[in-house]
């Protein structure tokens, strides 16, 4: 195990759009870019539901109307077809300098992989890799969607976990452009089990994957709005902000 380095950790309390996040991984890659002996850094977060297509992603996967869709949707720069967020969902967003990590995509994903199999094994379940796709299975059913994008070696986007969310939104697409494979939660074999009581085995099984040692950020490392919270929603808890952010129409 090489020696371990710090990473700045950013726990979101409450759901976050899709569109603020981004953004903040653009804010962090563009740091990392400038300063590539900088730290690296780690969003964790749920979304509320929308949907996103990868950069060469096929609307033919999409069972509405891209002009009339019937949650937010976004055309990002990752790599994969299209997928599904919602509350109930733990989304894990590095921003790593890959040079430090191996500086391969392929073993990058591979070990994203690996960071939910250790977090399920923990778990007493055995989930797998199928041989030529990217994700986590657990009997069949697609429990992990992965995709990352990279400038000069600067990761963004990540993994997203079903835990305990709703799969009605699934129905609309075909989730990762995977026809007839089936998707899961982990409601379904751990009844009871939330997005919160996963937090930290996730990002324990991601600290001795990647040999990074997670810390909060300073002043000077904030971003922006973080950790403002605006009015409540409907349910009473915090929400935050959403922007007028434009991303790459589909």
């Amino acid at each position: 195990m090489p020696p371990r380095t710090s990473a700045i950790l950013f726990e979101a309390a409450a759901p976050v759009p899709f569109e603020l996040a981004w953004q903040w991984q653009h804010q962090l890659q563009s740091r990392l870019l400038s300063d590539p002996d900088g730290p690296e850094a780690l969003l964790l977060l749920q979304h509320p539901p929308c949907y996103t297509l990868g950069r060469g992603a096929s609307s033919a996967h999409l069972g509405f109307d891209p002009a009339t869709p019937p949650l937010p949707l976004f055309r990002i720069d990752r790599g994969g077809e299209v997928t599904h967020h919602a509350p109930g969902q733990l989304v894990l967003y590095p921003v790593l300098n890959l040079q430090r990590h191996g500086a391969d995509l392929h073993l990058y994903l591979r070990q994203l992989e690996g960071v939910v199999i250790d977090l399920l094994a923990g778990l007493g379940l055995a989930a797998e890799r199928q041989s030529g796709l990217t994700g986590v299975w657990l009997e069949g059913r697609k429990l992990a969607a992965i995709g990352v994008g990279a400038r000069r070696w600067i990761s963004q986007h990540g993994l997203a976990l079903n835990v305990n969310c709703s799969l009605e939104g699934f129905g609309a697409i075909v989730p990762c452009g995977l026809s007839g494979r089936a998707v899961g939660r982990l409601s379904d074999w751990l009844p009871g089990v939330t997005p919160e009581r996963l937090q930290a085995p996730l990002l324990a099984a991601f600290r001795r994957r990647f040999g990074l040692e997670l810390r909060p950020a300073t002043a000077d490392e904030n971003l922006p709005d973080w950790p403002q919270k605006l009015d409540p929603g409907p349910s009473g808890g915090d929400a935050w902000p959403a922007l007028p952010c434009q991303l790459t129409p589909p």
